[in-house]
């Protein structure tokens, strides 16, 4: 089992920062992949950015450009440095990772930009 606990939401201005942390524990053996979903109100979850074991990355093409994803594997903790925000970034941030393919979630921490 994959604990992940998530901290750095919060309200910012537009145009504000934000830097999200993930760090797993329990059994992270061979976790191949991490990354963060967003999910706003009456909206789907979607993908925000991913990092693999082998520092590859994937972006949303609505962050590409403003946000950074990077992982720190001494503390088993993935951040996601969120820059340029916008009114239509909010949502409840979700760290998740996958383990041979079972996927782990975090509680999920709110993101709320406003105008």
């Amino acid at each position: 089992q994959v604990q992940l606990v998530e901290s750095g939401g919060g309200l910012v201005q537009a145009g504000g920062s934000l830097r999200l942390s993930c760090t797993a524990s329990g059994i992270i053996f061979r976790i191949n992949r991490m990354g963060y979903y967003r999910q706003a109100p009456g909206k789907q979850r979607e993908l925000v950015a991913a990092i693999t074991s082998a520092d590859s990355t994937d972006y949303a093409d609505s962050v590409k450009g403003r946000c950074t994803i990077s992982r720190d594997n001494a503390k088993n903790t993935v951040y996601l440095q969120m820059n340029s925000l916008k009114p239509e970034d909010t949502a409840v941030y979700y760290c998740a990772a996958r383990q041979r393919g079972n996927d782990y979630w975090g509680q999920g921490t709110q993101v709320t930009v406003s105008s």
